[in-house]
């Protein structure tokens, strides 16, 4: 611990003076860190950075990326579906928040270009930024704990508040602990990272980040790691070991077993939810896709959710005409509330919000529901492109980025929230901006 402590007592006065080499470093540096604080700070932080911008722009440093200017026409595009929306309103709210997809490329278009080593450390700072929110995290669950007894303190949004979301939060630390595993050199902070990070993804329970993130971590073991192939061996089999007995431990077990459920039974009892004067069911797979109507007690499990939401976008397909244009942006959820009205979901009381008022929770549909064929197209050739360029440059965090952010689109609706568009859009031009001229450098 005090070596730790003696590494925080130095961290900001080395970052200031790494960031003497671009005036650009330390503002990127902070927007990223700004993303699970409140809405005010993380516009700030994007404020300064376009400000620093414009003051410091010169004109050799503007330069043409078709990496950059993907995401500039995806948001031109967004701007665009004005002219066809069916909720102005809500299209006019949507272009504000998804400012940052057109702000963040056109600063990376204009001020100069980051070397690798720049780079790595901004996601160095990054990752020794997300460590010290996790320790946060853990300090204030262990305390609530203290006082409350309940140990779901430690687990999914109760970690993190709803509001910072558990499954975003995922991806940030997921994103980290790939930097500090891939690392050749690996001090004793890194090794408390990795333990400290690795816990953090289990705790913060995301079925999907955390399949996904065991196969990110065996196609490490197999395909990267530069230990000895005897090592190597013994250290896969212990992580197995570690991870597969994991999944039992309380509250990742029951949500595990909950869409283990779904898939196996129909109309089975939630007994979390239910109560003695009434009992709630979980609606399975099979029900999210054939009933032809609900009733206000049955219980959408994720993934029997998602699935019911894919089926409403296909009736949409069929039935009205958004193949090529979409609804508009954001315009899509008085179609969704009309269709929660007409299958009888429960639509919400005193102290919870109805299914009606949920998006998609899945980027790919949400966004061609909304955009039509050329903003799926989009999106997919961003990150296709980002993945090929991870897979070009061999770096290991950047492979985890790009697999992580395309598996995560499949279950949430991930820029169609403001901390989730800033990460994104950070992250892509940070690992993609500029790479004609780079090297893989390993901190």
């Amino acid at each position: 611990m005090a070596n730790i402590f003696n590494f925080s007592k130095n961290a900001f006065q080395n970052l200031k003076q790494e960031n003497s080499s671009h005036s650009a470093l330390l503002l990127i540096v902070l927007a990223l860190l700004c993303i699970p604080l409140s809405y005010a700070f993380n516009s700030l932080a994007l404020v300064f950075l376009l400000l620093v911008t414009l003051i410091s722009v010169k004109k050799q440093n503007i330069k043409l990326d078709l990496y950059l200017l993907l995401p500039i026409i995806l948001y031109v595009l967004m701007l665009l579906s004005i002219t066809w929306t069916i909720d102005l309103q809500r299209t006019l709210s949507g272009l504000s928040k998804e400012l940052p997809l057109i702000l963040i490329p056109v600063c990376f278009l204009l001020f100069r270009s980051f070397s690798t080593l720049e780079k790595e450390k901004i996601i160095k700072w990054y990752s020794y930024g997300i460590v010290a929110y996790s320790l946060f995290y853990l300090a204030k669950a262990l305390l609530r704990f203290i006082i409350s007894k309940d140990t779901s303190v430690f687990f999914y949004h109760e970690l993190v508040t709803k509001d910072v979301n558990a499954i975003h939060v995922s991806v940030y630390v997921a994103v980290s602990f790939f930097y500090f595993l891939e690392r050749q050199q690996k001090a004793l902070f890194d090794k408390f990272s990795l333990v400290l990070l690795f816990v953090m993804v289990f705790l913060l329970s995301s079925k999907n980040i955390i399949v996904v993130f065991i196969a990110l971590l065996v196609c490490y073991h197999l395909f990267y790691s530069k230990t000895s192939k005897k090592m190597r061996l013994k250290n896969l089999v212990l992580l197995l070991v570690i991870i597969f007995s994991i999944p039992f431990v309380g509250k990742i077990k029951e949500r595990f077993k909950e869409e283990y459920e779904t898939i196996m039974t129909d109309s089975s009892v939630n007994d979390v939810i239910s109560k003695d004067s009434e009992k709630v069911y979980n609606v399975s797979i099979k029900q999210a896709w054939t009933n032809k109507a609900f009733k206000p007690n049955d219980y959408f499990p994720g993934t029997a959710f998602r699935v019911y939401q894919f089926r409403i976008f296909i009736e949409f397909l069929q039935e009205e005409s958004i193949f090529w244009t979409g609804f508009g942006l954001d315009a899509s959820y008085y179609k969704i509330a009309e269709k929660g009205i007409r299958y009888n979901l429960f639509l919400g009381n005193e102290t919870q919000e109805g299914y009606q008022t949920k998006n998609f929770h899945n980027q790919y549909i949400q966004i061609f529901a909304e955009l039509g064929i050329f903003g799926l197209l989009l999106l997919l050739t961003m990150l296709l492109l980002s993945f090929r360029n991870a897979m070009k440059t061999k770096r290991y965090v950047h492979i985890a980025f790009s697999v992580l952010i395309i598996a995560l689109f499949f279950t949430e609706s991930f820029l169609w929230r403001q901390r989730g568009i800033t990460f994104f859009i950070l992250m892509y031009c940070i690992f993609n901006a500029n790479l004609k001229s780079e090297k893989t450098i390993l901190l």
